[in-house]
Parts: structure tokens; C-alpha cells; sequence
């Protein structure tokens, strides 16, 4: 979701007000992603990098993160919303860790919908602390190296319990992954747009869904081969 800074400067708001707004425009999407149909919906909230942003947007961001949290704490029960977040919890405040886990636990039984907000979160740290769960089993002498493949791995990710990414959206007019779900994003179809975040619109969000709608996912598989599994011919 970016593009805050860019929009509070481009409407000349004060200080912090874009993240504000970044913040206000969550709703629409996650009412409209429950009223479609998606399952899951994981938000880039703050990455691993934004430690190093000015100690003064930290903390603001910071502050929004648990605004936010309060806010949509009403929204979840009212819609059967799982709220679920990854990253890395050791940097964050007793406070924030208190009211996410809380957040969690309340809504733990809701199967309309999953709702993950990355705070603190990398994808190469994603990907080195299933590293060190894994080894540290081996080191136990509950699993042995030649066990390792890839659907273990998976197991210790963040998201395991979830289907791997289809899409993945990156609004702000930068075109990487900057480190955003790195392993469960392997087989995404990836979709980049000018808008800063703050006016992205459901209207934007459903013409990136009919272009991924039209896309062949083949998975390694060819043309012929994804066409023969949808319409397969009769005897």
C-alpha cells in the first residue's frame, strides 16, 4: 500500500496526515474483498526496512497500526472476520504485541474471511526464521536433512494454513516486491499501478481482478496442457 507520503505532499497535508488517509482507505477494499468472495487479503502495513524511516513517522505509523487495530476489532465480528498478523514481534511494543494477540484470539474461530496485517515483516526474515525452525529440529534429532523438501519448508512460513498468493498489488508506481511475501508469492500474478494508495478504488481493485481473470496460470504446465485440464474432451 503505497504512496502515503506522496499523497499527503501532493494535497500539501500536514505531517503523518497520507498514512492517515492510507489508513481510511483500507475499509472499502477489505467490505469489498468479503462481499467478492477472496478468501484471504494480506496488507503490507510495515516492513522490516520502515525501522529505518525518521523516528518521529515511526512512531506515528505506529500509533496508526494500533488505531487500526482498535477499529477494526468491531468490523471482524460484525463480518465473521478472521484478523491475523505476521512479522517480526520482538521490535514492537509490549502494548502493540498485547493488543494484537488479543485481536487474534477474538476473532480465531471466523472462517468468512482472513485479514493478515504485516507489521515488522520481511520476506527474507519470513524465510530465515522457517530456516531456524527447521534447524532446530534437525539439531534435535526430530527430523533428519534428507526430510527437507519444499512442502516442509512451507509448513514453517508465515501464512502455511493459507492458499499461496494469486495476486499481488503494489500501488505507488514502483515496480519490486521490496520484500513482501517472497516464498508465498513464488507463482503470484503480479500487478503494479501509478496510484498512491490513498486513491486506490474498488474500481481500480476489480479491473486488476478481470485482468487476472483473463491470465493462463500454467504453473510449469503448458498451453495445451492447462487447456486439456479445463476442458477436457469426452470419450
Amino acid at each position: 500500500m503505497d504512496g502515503n507520503n506522496r499523497y499527503g505532499k501532493k494535497h500539501r497535508l500536514a505531517s503523518g496526515e497520507g498514512h492517515r488517509a492510507g489508513k481510511d482507505s483500507l475499509d472499502p477494499i477489505v467490505e469489498h474483498c468479503r462481499k467478492t468472495g477472496i478468501s484471504a487479503l494480506t496488507i503490507f502495513a510495515f516492513s522490516s526496512e520502515n525501522w529505518n524511516r525518521p523516528v518521529a513517522e515511526v512512531e506515528l505509523l505506529m500509533h496508526l497500526l494500533e488505531e487500526a487495530i482498535h477499529q477494526q476489532i468491531p468490523r471482524m465480528h460484525a463480518h465473521q472476520i478472521a484478523l491475523r498478523f505476521i512479522g517480526d514481534r520482538t521490535k514492537l511494543s509490549p502494548q502493540l504485541c498485547s493488543l494484537m494477540a488479543d485481536a487474534e484470539a477474538q476473532t480465531a474461530n471466523y472462517t468468512t474471511m482472513t485479514l493478515t496485517i504485516a507489521i515488522s515483516y520481511g520476506g527474507m526474515w519470513d524465510i530465515t526464521q522457517a530456516a531456524q525452525k527447521i534447524a532446530e529440529q534437525v539439531q534435535q534429532g526430530l527430523l533428519q536433512p534428507a526430510q527437507i523438501d519444499v512442502n516442509l519448508f512451507n509448513q514453517h512460513v508465515c501464512l502455511s494454513d493459507l492458499p499461496a498468493v494469486d495476486v499481488l498489488i503494489r500501488t505507488g508506481g514502483d515496480y519490486r516486491l521490496s520484500n513482501f511475501l517472497m516464498w508465498q508469492s513464488a507463482y503470484a500474478e503480479l500487478f503494479f499501478t501509478e496510484t498512491l494508495w490513498p486513491d486506490f478504488t474498488i474500481k481500480e481493485f476489480d479491473q486488476i481482478l478481470k485482468k487476472f481473470a483473463r491470465r493462463e496460470r500454467r504453473f510449469g504446465k503448458t498451453s495445451e496442457q492447462v487447456q486439456a485440464m479445463q476442458y477436457p474432451q469426452e470419450n
